[in-house]
Order: structure tokens, then C-alpha cells, then sequence
């Protein structure tokens, strides 16, 4: 879920195709002694690779299948997709193995279950529902958006001014589809790409439920065993949550507003999302990388932050019991099927999942026991520790001042945890944090389009209450300016506002394209810039869309489902498909493995080690629990030109 607020030692190391590159790299207690404060001596040129600058641009909402299901790769490489596995054909239509697909309904009407009775296939597919579509475009002119939105070229400008969906406002069926079979479908063959449409549920209980995993059903190709075939019946039954509010009156299968939304794909062989597939054709791609954490943007930024998510705290930094009423309870309100007792944009978001009396908690654990693994222990779980999962406001405003905390603010104390930004300045290594709108809302984070929950750094009181370090949140205009002027930093991680985050609902795919296709011309245009730097794009979750690859669960936040990775840069040039195992932990993996860098914390997953995988399936760690370090979607034996 996406808001601007809830209201809204020398080491040697073997890289990529053969390169050997070495760095020093300083034991974690040795970097407590280096000042906080960044200064100006910077160590950002020692690397291990050629890469001396690296951009990590997240987008929303988008899992693999959703965007790459009929992804063709270059001869002679692989692709885990719909059309590879038959589902799907090349126009979209189902495939010959269209069934692998299906989705069940399920009863779960007492404590919560990870894996809940099946109790039959879905006859068609629930009707899709138009909940959070706009009726209209967000603005009424070119000239009126290109005053206000700074992030596109001239030339898609106009792509704020169209999608609109024309229909009333709220939520009812969608008249654009028609009854659907029992499958994923095919988004453009009712309505264009460029039209808005409404986005389904992407919360933590919800996700783990509507992977549907059992140990029971685990496969060769699939050894965790989850089935992801509870989409639409979670989508209908509880959907976003329950708030804590008792079953509406007349409950159907539209109530939730979601319908079976989460089955939608688009269709890159027909040319839906072209730029970004252009890209992925021209340089790396990744069809094994995944969101970190079951849940929304909040928790997905936090882990890329922090290494894992974070836990409600006391002042001094110790895990506190947060609100009642902000605890997660996702069992089902007697006499109803599965609309959990509390949870909700408003309610639950915290867990104690070291307490596996808590509700919800021990159908994980069981789960995960299943395993024919030990799952990653790290930090996570601490007694006593309740654990943000969904989207909770920051514990400072961008001003460092503290935000308000209570039972009604659904803000998240401030946390002593350490982050990538504290490790990087204690090296010496530059960074910033784009968020576009940050100057737009005085400093504060507050804009309307300024996505505080995504800038894992607000939640931080060493950087928050830090001037110096305060200061490396910036907005887009300074990232296009320190394109421009070679003033870019080592690390970047740029986030887009509302209008272009390719958020279902709120923004289209579309935008977020243009969003990155102006960043990549720029860094291209910059040839010096351009020949040492790697940009990375992503999404933060899938967005509760359905799909069909491998999941390994590495702890009990996660991973979900396959999200899209593309990196551009010369040393990715014409690398192809790349079938290692990651997440967004991964990102923080490549840092410390370019810049010669201890790990953040000991509780982090960047401790994980790197997959090693045997015999004809690249997707499985056999080293499980395991996330790669993104070096290999890179030759560095070859520069492309």
C-alpha cells in the first residue's frame, strides 16, 4: 500500500564473469570509531567492480508475471514466466496449461491459517471491482500538470491528463470486464494501458495467506510449497482489512472493492510496457527477485533500509508494547470467513511474532518449522518485540523533529536500529535519498506527494536528528542536477511521487516508465557519468497481483512474490536473464560487497549467504536461506558500448 501519509581485513572477491577485484574492508567494531557526520573525505572511488555509482529507482506495486508474463528473452536463455510455462499464450489468451493457474475458494473461520481448507475452484473468476479508480485524469491540461510535475520530458507530460476512468467514484463492479475465467487475464484486451484501474490488497496476513503455502504441496521446482491460489478469495473476503470493525451488513464479493483484480497482466508481446522491456531486452533482468516483506511499501522500504523491518521502541531505542489497537489480530471475527479481527489502514499493523500465542503467529511458525530448512533466525523476532509489517508513518518529520505518537496517530517510534546510511557515512561513502516532493512540502515529508513511508531514514533518530546527515534527503531536482553537474553520490535511492509511482489506482505503469526513462537518458547523455555508474529499477511489493514463481521463505516477514529487477549500465549490456535468487536485502548485499563493507547489523539479512544452486533448477538455493548480492547481473569482462 502507498500513501504520502496515512491519511493518504583485505579481501579478494570473484565477481560476475571472472573479474577479481579487491577492497579493504574494516570489521564492524573498528567502523563504530568513525564519526557519524559524513565530512568530505570520501572513500566512494575504492571499489571492487567498475561501478562507482549505483541508482536504485523503486516504482509500486508490480510482481513479475503482472508486468513480464509474456517476456520473451534473447535466444538461447530461459524466462519463468506465463508464457514459458503455458498458462498464457503470446496474445494473452489462456494457454494450454491455463488450469496451473486456478484459483479455489477457502473457509477459515476460526484462528487464523497460513494454509486454510480449500473448498472449491473458483466456476469464473469474482467480478473486477473499480475501488480507488479515478474517475478522471489527475490533471485537466498538459500545461496545468507540466507546471506542477517535474519528473517527465515534455513529450509525456500528457500522460497525466488521460486514463480517467469515466465511471462514478467509489467502488462497484467494473463494467470495462466482462465475466472472466478462472486465470490470470489479460488487462489490455478491455481497456488500453494507459487507463487507470483499481489495485488489490497488499497487506502482510492477507499476503502469506494468499500464497497458500503447505509443506504438503512443496515440488522439486517448488520445495516451499506455496500454491498462490487464494488471490481473489482473500481479496474478497477480508481485502484490505477489517479495521476492527464487525462484517458489514450484507457481505458479497464486491463489499472488499477488489473483486479478482490481483489476476490482472499485461502483455509486453503486444507492446504493453515498452520502454521498461526494452530495457530488460537491452540489458540485465531478474526473474527471481522478490519482495522482502509480506505486506506494503512501508515495511518493503524499511528492509531495504534496515536490512529487516523494525520493532515499536522506547526512548531508549528498547522494544515497548505499542497500542491495543495497533496490534495485528488476523483471526476471524466469529461467525464470519476470515474478516480478521483487527487489522486495517487504521488499526493493526504491529506483530510479536516471537510470541507464538499471538494471533496469526504460530500458522507462521508451524509453516515455517515445515521446512525442510532452518529458516534465518538474525535478530528479528526479539522477545518482546512488536514488528511494523504494513505502512505506518516515520517517527520524524523531515524537519527532525519527532512526529506525533499516540493510539489514533499511526506513527512509528522513532528507532535506534542501525541503517545503510549509518554504515555508508561511517566509511565515508557518499549517499542520498531522492523523494520527489521533498522541497514541495517545506522539508517536513508532509507533502501530498511526497511518499514519507517509502524514505526509510525518517524512521531513523541517528539521521534524523543529525543535521548533517538530515541533509542527504533530497528532492528529484537535485538528483537531476547532481546528474548534470557530476555531483552524484556513490549511493542513490530515488523514489518518484504519487502521480508517477506506477501505484495501481493512483498512477499507471506508464508513468513510472516515463518516470525512468528520463533518468536514464540523463545518465546516458553524461558519458563519463554514465561509464561507471549502474542503475537499478524496481518495485517495492507486488502489490497483492497474482504470480507464478518460486518463493523462498527465508523468515517469518518473508519473502513474497517476484517482483521486476532490470539493471542498466554498460557492464549489464546484453547480459540477459538472471535466475539468482534476491531481494531487496540484495541491494544492500551489492553496497557492502562494491564498497568493501561489513554488513549493516548482525540481525540483518544481508548476513545471508549467496545462493549456490546445482543440477537444472537456477531458482532454488540448496544453501537455503540464501539472497544474492546482484553481482551477477553484471559482466564486468565486458563493456558494452
Amino acid at each position: 500500500m502507498r500513501s504520502s501519509t496515512l491519511t493518504r581485513v583485505m579481501t579478494v572477491c570473484t565477481i560476475g564473469a571472472g573479474a577479481v577485484f579487491g577492497a579493504l574492508v574494516p570489521s564492524h567494531h573498528a567502523s563504530q570509531a568513525v564519526a557519524a557526520s559524513p565530512g568530505g573525505d570520501w572513500n566512494d572511488r575504492i571499489t571492487r567492480t567498475p561501478i562507482k555509482h549505483v541508482i536504485y529507482i523503486i516504482g509500486e506495486n508490480r510482481t513479475f508475471d503482472h508486468l513480464f508474463g509474456t517476456f520473451v528473452p534473447k535466444h538461447g536463455q530461459k524466462v519463468w514466466n506465463l508464457l514459458s510455462e503455458g498458462i498464457i499464450k503470446a496474445d494473452g489468451s489462456p494457454g494450454p496449461n491455463f488450469a496451473r493457474a486456478a484459483q479455489w475458494l477457502a473457509v477459515d473461520s476460526g484462528p487464523y491459517s497460513l494454509h486454510p481448507r480449500r473448498t472449491a475452484l473458483y466456476s469464473a473468476l469474482p467480478r473486477i471491482n473499480t475501488d480507488g479508480t479515478p474517475s478522471k485524469a489527475p490533471f485537466p491540461t498538459v500545461a496545468a500538470a507540466a507546471a506542477t510535475e517535474p519528473a517527465l520530458l515534455p513529450g509525456d507530460v500528457k500522460l497525466l491528463t488521460t486514463g480517467g476512468s469515466g465511471l462514478p467514484p467509489g467502488h462497484m463492479i467494473d463494467p470495462r470486464f466482462p465475466v472472466l475465467p478462472n486465470g490470470p487475464f489479460t488487462i489490455t484486451h478491455y481497456i488500453s494501458e494507459d487507463d487507470y484501474a483499481s489495485s488489490p490488497v497488499h497487506r502482510f496476513f492477507q499476503m502469506w495467506q494468499q500464497l497458500d503455502c503447505d509443506i504438503h504441496a512443496a515440488t522439486p521446482m517448488n520445495p516451499s510449497g506455496c500454491r498462490s491460489d487464494l488471490f481473489p478469495w482473500v481479496e474478497t473476503t477480508v481485502g484490505a482489512g477489517s479495521n476492527g470493525n464487525p462484517l458489514p451488513a450484507n457481505f458479497t464479493d464486491q463489499t472488499t472493492g477488489e473483486g479478482a483484480t490481483a489476476m490482472g497482466v499485461y502483455n509486453p508481446l503486444a507492446g504493453d510496457g515498452s520502454y521498461l522491456t526494452g530495457l530488460a531486452s537491452e540489458y540485465s533482468l531478474n526473474d527471481n527477485f522478490h519482495q522482502a516483506v509480506q505486506g506494503g511499501t512501508g515495511a518493503n522500504h524499511l528492509a531495504l533500509g534496515y536490512g529487516q523491518t523494525i520493532f515499536y521502541a522506547d526512548a531508549n531505542g528498547n522494544p515497548a508494547t505499542p497500542p491495543v489497537n495497533q496490534i495485528e489480530n488476523p483471526n476471524a471475527q466469529p461467525h464470519t470467513n476470515n474478516w480478521y479481527t483487527q487489522d486495517g489502514y487504521g488499526g493493526g499493523s504491529y506483530v510479536n511474532c516471537a510470541d507464538v500465542t499471538q494471533p496469526g503467529v504460530d500458522s507462521v511458525m508451524t509453516y515455517l518449522r515445515s521446512l525442510p530448512y532452518k529458516v534465518f533466525r538474525g535478530g528479528d523476532c526479539r522477545k518482546g518485540g512488536y514488528y511494523l509489517v504494513n505502512n505506518y508513518n516515520p517517527g520524524y518529520l523531515g524537519n527532525g523533529q519527532p512526529a506525533p505518537l499516540g493510539p489514533k496517530e499511526f506513527t512509528i517510534s522513532p528507532t535506534r536500529q542501525r541503517n545503510i546510511g549509518l554504515l555508508l557515512s561511517e566509511h565515508r561513502v557518499s549517499w542520498k535519498y531522492y523523494g520527489e516532493g521533498w522541497n514541495n512540502g517545506a522539508e517536513t515529508g508532509e507533502d501530498t506527494t511526497y511518499c514519507n513511508i517509502c524514505n526509510p531514514f525518517l524512521y531513523s533518530t541517528q539521521i534524523m536528528t543529525n543535521p548533517a546527515l538530515r541533509a542527504n534527503n533530497k528532492d528529484i531536482q537535485d538528483f537531476y542536477a547532481d546528474i548534470q553537474n557530476g555531483t552524484l553520490p556513490a549511493v542513490s535511492i530515488v523514489k518518484p511521487d504519487a502521480f508517477l509511482d506506477g501505484h495501481p489506482a493512483s498512477s499507471k505503469w506508464d508513468l513510472f516508465e516515463a518516470f525512468t526513462k528520463k533518468i536514464v537518458l540523463a545518465l546516458q547523455a553524461n558519458k563519463a557519468l554514465w561509464n561507471e555508474t549502474a542503475i537499478m529499477i524496481t518495485v517495492d511489493e507486488g502489490g497483492g497481483y497474482w504470480d507464478s514463481g518460486y518463493v523462498q521463505p527465508l523468515d517469518f516477514f518473508g519473502d513474497g512474490t517476484r517482483i521486476p529487477l532490470i539493471v542498466v549500465s554498460p557492464y549489464s549490456k546484453g547480459v540477459g536473464m538472471v535466475h539468482t535468487y534476491g531481494d531487496h536485502v540484495s541491494f544492500d548485499k551489492f553496497v557492502e560487497a562494491n564498497w568493501g563493507l561489513e554488513t549493516i547489523a548482525p540481525s540483518g539479512r544481508d548476513n545471508l549467504p549467496n545462493p549456490i544452486v546445482k543440477g537444472e533448477n537456477p531458482y532454488v538455493p540448496v544453501n537455503a536461506p540464501a539472497i544474492g548480492d546482484l553481482m551477477d547481473m553484471f559482466d564486468f569482462k565486458h563493456k558494452g558500448e
